[in-house]
């Protein structure tokens, strides 16, 4: 059976946050990877100082994406074109049913999104977690049949004491091999640069989880062997 890891986030940039290791990891695997972005950003920052001018942001920010995505060995790049920051004002049968069709296109096993809270609160974030839940369901019922649905966990593996006996980790993804793989996807988004070099670059010291460790919890689906938590494998049992 061929593999597949389908990412759903709502923004460029959002990939490389939080699952870029395990992205570079299960490509380099031969697990076909494929990310679904729901905007292309435009209400982003365009750099300090500017990179690009507020009409230019989208495009740019697509293409930031994209290289990131190249780094990362992302197999397909799909945006769904919603508008930044009113993603939740999207139809939300309209919004799931594009996504449902691309879950029956790519037939993954396991679908990453963010967690229902958004994990920082952001209204985009809580609209793509309740949106690809919502499109798992529909794929589901429309033949996709079994599906692993995951959450990011709420607080990011870079504010947690230790990944390793967080309670929210359900399966724990090591990715030491492709740190510098996720730092080049994170440099990719130079748009971003202020908040990426505020939460991963200005101290080392405490982002050193965010290039060991990319944590996730169970949100759908198939779950865990007894005593299998935290898993190293997003795969494991299915």
């Amino acid at each position: 059976m061929d593999r597949c890891l389908f990412l759903s986030f709502a923004h460029p940039d959002d990939e490389s946050f939080l699952t870029a290791g395990t992205a570079a990891r299960y490509a380099e695997a031969g697990v076909k990877v494929v990310l679904s972005t729901a905007t292309r950003g435009e209400a982003g920052k365009p750099g300090d100082p500017p990179i690009c001018t507020r009409d230019e942001l989208p495009a740019v920010r697509e293409q930031e994406l994209r290289r990131a995505a190249a780094i990362l060995g992302i197999a397909e790049v799909h945006f769904l074109g919603y508008i930044d920051r009113r993603l939740g004002d999207a139809d939300p049968d309209e919004a799931a049913g594009r996504l449902a069709g691309l879950l029956l296109r790519h037939r993954p096993q396991v679908v990453v999104t963010f967690d229902p809270t958004g994990s920082n609160g952001h209204p985009d974030h809580v609209a793509i977690s309740a949106l690809t839940r919502r499109a798992v369901d529909r794929a589901r019922a429309g033949g996709l049949g079994e599906v692993r649905l995951l959450y990011t966990t709420p607080t990011p593996p870079w504010a947690m004491a230790d990944p390793r006996r967080h309670p929210d980790v359900d399966f724990l993804v090591d990715i030491r091999a492709f740190a510098t793989r996720k730092e080049e996807a994170l440099r990719a988004h130079r748009t971003q640069h202020l908040s990426i070099d505020r939460i991963f670059f200005a101290d080392r010291r405490a982002s050193r989880w965010a290039f060991r460790y990319e944590t996730y919890q169970l949100g759908a689906g198939p779950g865990l062997p007894d005593g299998a938590r935290p898993a190293g494998d997003l795969f494991l049992g299915l």
